[in-house]
């Protein structure tokens, strides 16, 4: 097993949004060679979170930050001093990785399935890691 350890940014434009980062993993699986293994998306900050989901029809995701925010508004009567509870709300409830299978050099995910990285505290620079481990 080799590991391999990339990172790259994320630019956000609102205070939540879902950004479509399944070109940029598909293209670091190409780009190691990785015709088997597991690669494992975190997002080391706690007010934006990483996640699986529907990436053909863009009012999915639309339709979940909307929830979202009716599920943990704004403007909840939060005590964190910030003002931004309901955004590490949201991530707690999104999470902040997700594990995906490389097989015959390419990332596994249904016909309808992408990777989208969350904001819920933009707009803001992001970090995204990445570590794959190439078996074979």
């Amino acid at each position: 097993m080799t590991l391999i350890e990339r990172e790259f940014q994320v630019e956000t434009k609102k205070r939540s949004q879902m950004i479509d980062v399944t070109s940029t993993l598909k293209a670091m699986v190409k780009d190691e060679g990785i015709r088997s293994g597991r690669m494992t998306v975190a997002v080391p900050h706690t007010t934006a979170g990483i996640t699986v989901n529907e990436y053909a029809d863009p009012d999915v995701a639309r339709d979940i930050l909307s929830h979202l925010e009716k599920m943990v508004p704004r403007e909840g009567g939060w005590r964190h001093a910030e003002g931004n509870s309901a955004a590490h709300i949201k991530t707690v409830l999104v999470g902040s990785t997700v594990t995906l299978w490389v097989s015959d050099g390419a990332l596994e995910l249904g016909t309808w399935q992408g990777v989208f990285f969350c904001e819920f505290d933009g707009p803001r620079r992001r970090r995204v890691a990445v570590r794959c481990e190439r078996h074979g």
